[in-house]
């Protein structure tokens, strides 16, 4: 790719944050790469396999690991060390809140999802980058039949976690759970998975629900600075990743369920006003576990108690914005083999 303007895509996204003329260039085993926009990159390969696979990460611009991993893939697609066999959109999502280290320039991109930047009067960069990413997500998905859909949206949370690497699962209305998708997960390094319990805001619900992808959020540990994530933690993801990119017909190690760690959500903590505290440190690690009746937070007069024994806590943030989820209470749960397909 000597003189490609896709030596460093990052690099050029972030040089222009919010907006980037369109291109496309070919590539040494016969793939297109297509350039969308700032951050979302297409490898169309002359001739596709069976699945359409989304990769996106820096949805929240701090999250430095995922970023660093889908540019590693991508770089080495580019390079030709990596042949990639299905069509592949890669989406790097707030490359304004990348360059200035920080999770959210204005408003919260994973928030703004299945038309929630379009509600209320407030108007915004992310809330037209939301808008942007799903029409790039509706264009890629749209553009073929029978193909299997994929997405994987790649975090990383602001606090440590007892389990380092969890997925949360997007609500399915009734829809069994996919034995393959959590095989793959779980052969990569990923054994805790949330079951969501409702429709979101989310990126990975948007695709699940929209578009019938199997959609995950995935955190792959603690947010860390550019350059200082160790890539040992997440190699088992990468190679997924790789076989799956590489490989039209590899399927991960068949599941066994006994390695899962399964959660559902029992209660939402929703700040209403600036008088809203938690009840526990701000350190406070992810699945931390509280006895029932242990209050966790108050908003004026509201109360929230654990209602259940062991109820844990996950993404608590009393920084967000008023009438934005504070935290999720989850409790554990089993997933049974006439719940999966």
């Amino acid at each position: 790719m000597n003189g490609s303007r896709l030596d460093d895509f990052l690099a050029l996204s972030r040089a222009h944050p919010w907006e980037l003329t369109p291109f496309s260039e070919s590539l040494a085993d016969g793939a297109r790469a297509q350039v969308w926009d700032t951050g979302v990159l297409c490898i169309e390969p002359a001739v596709p396999g069976n699945r359409d696979l989304v990769l996106s990460c820096g949805i929240h611009g701090n999250e430095t690991a995922p970023i660093e991993l889908c540019e590693r893939l991508l770089n080495a697609i580019l390079s030709g060390r990596l042949t990639c066999r299905q069509r592949l959109l890669f989406i790097f999502g707030n490359p304004a809140a990348m360059n200035l280290g920080v999770r959210e320039v204005e408003e919260n991109l994973n928030r703004l999802f299945s038309g929630a930047h379009a509600r209320g009067e407030k108007r915004n960069h992310e809330r037209e980058r939301a808008a942007r990413l799903e029409q790039y997500v509706t264009r890629f998905f749209e553009a073929r039949d029978g193909a299997e859909r994929l997405h994987y949206d790649l975090h990383t949370a602001i606090r440590p976690s007892a389990y380092e690497k969890f997925a949360i699962y997007p609500f399915t209305h009734g829809a069994p759970y996919s034995r393959q998708q959590l095989a793959f997960l779980c052969s990569a390094g990923v054994e805790t998975i949330l079951l969501a319990d409702g429709p979101t805001t989310t990126f990975s619900y948007f695709s699940a629900h929209g578009f019938g992808a199997h959609a995950f959020t995935v955190e792959l540990g603690k947010v860390m600075p550019f350059g200082q994530n160790d890539a040992r933690r997440f190699a088992a993801m990468e190679r997924n990743l790789e076989q799956l990119i590489s490989e039209p017909d590899w399927q991960p190690p068949a599941l066994d369920l006994n390695q899962l760690r399964v959660f559902r959500v029992c209660q939402e903590i929703t700040k209403q006003s600036e008088q809203f505290r938690f009840h526990f440190a701000d350190t406070i690690a992810n699945f931390s576990a509280f006895a029932a009746g242990t209050l966790l937070a108050e908003d004026g007069e509201q109360q929230w108690f654990a209602q259940e024994q062991q109820e844990a806590v996950v993404f608590p943030n009393a920084g967000v914005a008023n009438g934005q989820r504070a935290a999720l209470m989850v409790t554990t749960a089993e997933l049974t083999t006439d719940m999966l397909a």
